[in-house]
């Protein structure tokens, strides 16, 4: 079976909706009520005996959130015994957890490895005070230096870091100290992320009411640009929009799901499941959340079934996104086309302007063409 196969099995996602503070600028589903966690713990296990009859078996977990981290000993016991005692997990399955680098210390990460866990994702942001401070995080840069070299030593197979970059004066080099420290441990994997106040953040807000200016166009291409090239120089492949991996095989086969249209089922208040052309969402509430699962029942929100033309926009999407780019073959079999004949036009034009290549059976971006996905997905 090869890599592409592979990936289509399903990936579990287990969405833990618990921070100790709420940051600024994240718009993902969270609570700071964490006296609800075994509340919740329970609801989930209720959740999980929903479902191994439509997925009995994942060669992917991913823990995330909210802080899966603040999570104690005898918590994450209780989730792990619930995982392997209702769900089948491949032999090498990547098994991964978010961090804070303010929850954790050697002692803790060795308990995450003794649980089977072999990937870690520190939310680490940026090693630079001031920008950790704008940013709301908990801990400070000496924090994060500390986890990094802790996780070092800890023996998992793989280490992520996620950084944030574009911050309000924040200067290209000030940047790239960033990923270059990060280049000097055994991290494998780098998710490097322009900074993007939302709407109905805090941070979204200060934006909106013109307390700070972001990075202009060019500023935030050169940003791209030259973190792809500085990154280049450690070895890191610059694989995913937003992401970088330390050859092939560091690349985060769970997030590789989503960019494939693989299956995959998320657990949790607000996660998101796709079983191929059906997807469905949770309730964004905890209290909901746990209210259907004390009643038997399934806690979806809305569900949706994909149409044809939707499929194939994502497809384009998401394949754009990545370098791998668009299967010629199986995009033309999946959607009963021939994207070469019927886009030749607008092809030649992306091709020329050195935004697409075409070769090997796949339409892939450029690094140019990387920084403007969206626009090559309206082919």
């Amino acid at each position: 079976m090869d890599r592409t196969e592979e990936n289509r099995l399903p990936g579990l996602y287990i969405h833990i909706p618990f921070c100790k503070t709420k940051c600024p600028y994240c718009n993902f589903y969270s609570t700071t009520a964490l006296g609800c966690i075994d509340a919740f713990l329970k609801a989930l296990a209720g959740e999980m005996a929903l479902y191994p009859e439509r997925f009995p078996h994942f060669d992917t977990l991913y823990i995330g959130g909210g802080t899966p981290s603040v999570l104690d000993r005898r918590e994450l016991e209780t989730l792990f015994k619930s995982l392997r005692h209702t769900f089948s997990f491949a032999p090498r399955a990547e098994i991964t957890v978010e961090v804070n680098p303010a929850d954790f210390d050697a002692d803790r990460f060795a308990f995450l490895r003794d649980l089977g866990v072999n990937r870690l994702n520190i939310g680490v942001q940026s090693f630079d005070d001031g920008v950790l401070a704008f940013l709301g995080r908990r801990h400070n840069a000496r924090e994060a230096k500390e986890a990094v070299a802790w996780a070092c030593r800890s023996g998992f197979d793989h280490l992520g870091l996620d950084l944030i970059y574009g911050v309000p004066g924040q200067s290209l080099e000030g940047w790239l100290e960033g990923p270059g420290y990060a280049a000097t441990f055994p991290v494998d994997h780098l998710s490097c992320y322009q900074l993007t106040p939302e709407r109905g953040t805090p941070l979204g807000a200060r934006c909106q009411n013109g307390e700070f200016d972001l990075p202009d166009e060019q500023s935030q291409l050169d940003f791209f640009l030259r973190t792809s090239e500085f990154l280049g120089r450690f070895g890191f492949l610059h694989y995913e929009v937003s992401n970088f991996a330390r050859g092939p095989g560091a690349m985060a086969r769970h997030n590789r799901k989503y960019w494939d249209h693989a299956p995959y089922l998320g657990l949790g208040p607000a996660a998101h499941s796709l079983d191929g052309k059906r997807r469905w969402w949770n309730r964004k509430s905890l209290a909901r959340y746990l209210e259907d699962l004390d009643k038997g029942l399934a806690p979806v929100e809305e569900d949706e079934c994909l149409t044809p033309d939707q499929l194939r926009l994502e497809t384009l999407f998401l394949g754009f996104r990545t370098r791998r780019g668009i299967d010629i073959a199986r995009f033309d079999r999946d959607f009963g086309s021939d994207i070469l004949s019927e886009k030749a036009e607008i092809l030649a034009r992306y091709t020329q302007e050195g935004l697409i290549v075409i070769e090997n059976g796949f339409i892939a971006p450029t690094l140019a063409g990387m920084a403007v996905a969206d626009q090559l997905a309206l082919i």
